[in-house]
């Protein structure tokens, strides 16, 4: 892993295409996200994957959706109490792997938050914007 010195912070759109890009891929290629992620891309990767860069750019840089818009759809996202905790542990190592700063550390923050939310609802259906 690089030195925190020589990674820099989330700062651009293009930061959160890196950051959800590597993510997704992680878990597509993951055992135990693998069959989620596949499912969403069967459905409609281009629109999750728009989505997920609105949302974080959204949350981070404050630019696009509005600041008090709801989580949209999670499509590939877990729903199990170990599948969201392994979600998380990927979602953070990624955001380590690529940057450090603030907003490394609120995209962390947003994160486990958001792995609250879906422990929460795991056993009904997420609402759909």
């Amino acid at each position: 892993m690089k030195t925190t010195a020589t990674r820099p912070d989330i700062r651009t759109e293009g930061d959160i295409k890196k950051l959800v890009d590597s993510l997704c891929h992680k878990a597509t290629q993951d055992t135990l996200l693998g069959a989620s992620f596949a499912a969403a891309a069967r459905i409609h990767w281009p629109h999750y994957l728009t989505s997920q860069y609105r949302y974080w750019s959204s949350k981070l840089l404050g630019v696009g959706i509005a600041e008090g818009e709801a989580l949209p759809a999670q499509v590939a996202l877990p729903r199990s109490g170990a599948h969201v905790e392994h979600w998380l542990q990927l979602f953070s190592s990624t955001v380590e792997e690529y940057f450090a700063g603030s907003k490394a550390e609120e995209a962390k923050q947003l994160a486990r938050q958001m792995a609250t939310r879906l422990r929460a609802t795991r056993n009904r259906e997420l609402p759909v914007d």
